[in-house]
Order: C-alpha cells, then structure tokens, then sequence
C-alpha cells in the first residue's frame, strides 16, 4: 500500500513527549484528506502531509495507482510511538490500509505498514514506510483491462493483459457449471512484470513461485466473493505454457475463487487442488497419460504413489509438486467417474463443514478412507501404466 499517514497518542506514566507523537485528532484529520484525495484523484492534496524528501516516491505510487477502480480508500490505527531514535521530531505509525475494487469487493483488502513521521514547524509529515508486502501499484504504472467477467491489473500493455482477461472470460462459465452459483462470478487477476515481483506481492522470496505459472489468495472459508482473492501471476512461467496449458492454469485458479468458501484447514490439499484441475481439463479431451506425465513416468517405473499427496507434497521446493497435483486430480477424476460430479462437489461442500474426511468419504461415496485409497492407487496404476 502507498504510505499514508494515520496513528493515535499516548498519554501516562512512561509515556514519550507528547510532542513526539501525534494527536489522534491530527492523525485522523490527515487520515480523511489523504483518503478523500487519493480516491478523487487530487495529487496535491494527496501530497500536502508528506514530507519534501519523500514527497517524489509518493507522488509516482498516486500516479501508478491513477487507472485503478478504487471504490473506497481506508485506514485504521494500530499503534503509534516514538520513533526508535528518540527524537522528538520523528514518530512511528503502525497502520493498517484498505481498499476496494468497484465492482468487485464487498469489503477492504488489507495490509500492514509501519510509517515514519517527521515534524517540521510543528506540523507532522509522513517521512518513510515500510511494508509487510509490496501492492501492484508499488511496482510500477497500473494498466487495467476490463472483460465480461474480469478485471486483469498489471504493468504490462492493454494488448498482452487482454489476453488474461479473455482467458478468464472464457473460465467463469465453465467453473459455474462444476461449482454452481454461491459465489460472485467475476475474477480479480493481478500481473506483475516477472517471478521476483510476484513473489514481492506474496511476501516471499524471490524464487518460491519460480516454476508456478498462477496462485489464488484469499482467505480459507471466506465469505462468497471474498474481496482478498487474487488471481497472480507470474509471467515468465505462465509464458512458457502453450495457449491451452495457459487457459487450463486460469480456469484452475478461479475454480479457487468460486470455492474459497467451501475450502477450510479442514480441506485436504489433494481434494482442492484437485478439483481446481477437474475443472481446468474439464472438456479438453485430454487423456490421463497427457494430463499426468511425470507421474506417468513414476508408474512406469515401478513407483506408485502408496498415499494420497499430503500437504508437505505441495510446497514449491519439493521435487514431486507435479506428482503431487496430477495425482490429486486423478483422485477427483476417479470420483467423477465412479460417483459423478455432482458427487464429487457434494464431498468437497461437505468436507468444509469438519470432521474426519473418513466420515465424508463415507456419507458421500459410500467407502471409507483406506478403500478409497486403495480404489486410487488401483485407478493410477490403470490408467497410467
């Protein structure tokens, strides 16, 4: 989130000067002009409390953020103190920003910042920031592109993110007729310029998405539409995919939009994952050895998976993360096929509700845990060997 100043004072025993932070009625009065500028797109007053050595940064993240739909701008104090220097000139602000996409989210998607403040004349100004994660806008000039079903931000051209949101146009009706209604039917998807800036936007080091073409943030068993899912890309794996192997990743990542609702810590990784890849080759064609060749290459190896994938088989450094989701869809397309869709969507939707995933297995489909792994390894062995 661009820095924005907010914060609250404090008084008693052991408490700084009281020079040296912030009156929260001060803090709130720039609050309320920062918010109002930046959404009517007034720069000099979105720059009138900012300090002059910060003042060329923050005007270039107002300029980034010029083409995006912002429906509302918010911010909420956590803490503010004395700056760690002891000066009685500087303060530091921890805050919380928030922001919606008209059209799109119902409430504030938010971050973290911690604000530096400098006094001049006796006027506070915000001087510094520091993020938990980087935004888009933080990266460089937003371009959005609009689709029926879409909203494709990036700092690419509006030629190459059309092509994100025609991909996504195409997914939402496919992931509606597998999941149903129950969910907003429009995608938010985010692209950065490269693998590091993706990263940046997750919080994480720059190679942990190196070989992951998309991901999907939100939170577990959100509300339907969640405003905090995030189609993200990232470009230079997502390049390297063929035209089909790029529409199956985005029609993958918003069947995690349509199911964030239904997807709990109670949801094993193999089931939603699997199910996102359900969908994405859903209609395709695509033969089990096509869709599943490294584990195809295990089977005919002599190496069949003795278990469901795990969690741990889902991290990005591990060297059987393709194992891993090509198995998990294996699992989901053997349901389909013994039980049907409907059943395999009614198992994901109960799995949701708690409980051990025995007891679903077993309310659904009729067969417990074990017997479902056992019929699994059968099916992976029959259709791969």
């Amino acid at each position: 989130m661009p820095a924005l100043l907010t914060g609250c004072g404090r008084t008693g025993p052991g408490a700084p000067d009281a020079g040296a932070v912030p009156a929260a009625t001060v803090v709130r009065t720039v609050l309320d002009r920062h918010a109002a500028a930046l959404l009517r797109h007034d720069e000099t007053a979105f720059l009138a409390d900012v300090d002059p050595g910060f003042r060329e940064r923050q005007r270039q993240v107002f300029r980034n953020l010029a083409q995006v739909p912002l429906d509302a701008w918010t911010y909420r104090v956590v803490r503010v103190a004395a700056a760690g220097d002891g000066g009685a000139d500087r303060a530091l602000a921890q805050v919380r920003v928030g922001y919606r996409l008209t059209g799109y989210d119902t409430t504030a998607v938010t971050s973290d910042a911690d604000l530096t403040l400098a006094r001049r004349d006796g006027r506070w100004y915000v001087a510094g920031d520091r993020h938990d994660a980087q935004q888009l806008w933080d990266q460089g000039p937003v371009r959005v592109v609009r689709g029926a079903h879409s909203l494709v931000l990036g700092t690419d051209g509006p030629e190459v993110l059309r092509g994100y949101a025609d991909a996504a146009d195409r997914a939402v009706p496919v992931v509606r007729r597998a999941w149903g209604d129950g969910w907003s039917g429009r995608v938010v998807v985010e692209v950065p310029s490269s693998a590091a800036r993706m990263a940046a936007l997750l919080h994480a080091a720059p190679d942990t998405y190196r070989g992951i073409a998309a991901v999907t943030t939100g939170e577990l068993g959100g509300t339907a539409g969640a405003p905090a899912d995030r189609v993200i890309v990232n470009p230079e794996a997502f390049g390297e995919l063929s035209a089909f192997g790029r529409q199956v990743v985005i029609t993958h990542e918003t069947t995690h939009v349509a199911t964030r609702a239904a997807t709990t810590a109670t949801t094993p990784l193999w089931l939603s994952e699997g199910f996102a890849d359900r969908v994405g080759y859903s209609g395709t064609g695509r033969t089990a050895r096509q869709a599943a060749p490294e584990l195809s290459r295990d089977v005919a190896a002599g190496k069949v998976p003795r278990s469901l994938p795990s969690a741990a088989d889902f991290t990005t450094a591990t060297s059987g993360l393709a194992q891993a989701y090509e198995g998990s869809w294996l699992a989901c397309r053997l349901i389909a096929g013994e039980w049907g869709d409907a059943r395999l969507t009614a198992l994901y939707r109960a799995v949701a509700t708690g409980g051990s995933l025995d007891t679903h297995l077993r309310a659904v489909l009729g067969v417990g845990l074990d017997d479902f792994t056992a019929r699994w390894r059968a099916y992976v062995q029959r259709e791969l060997a």
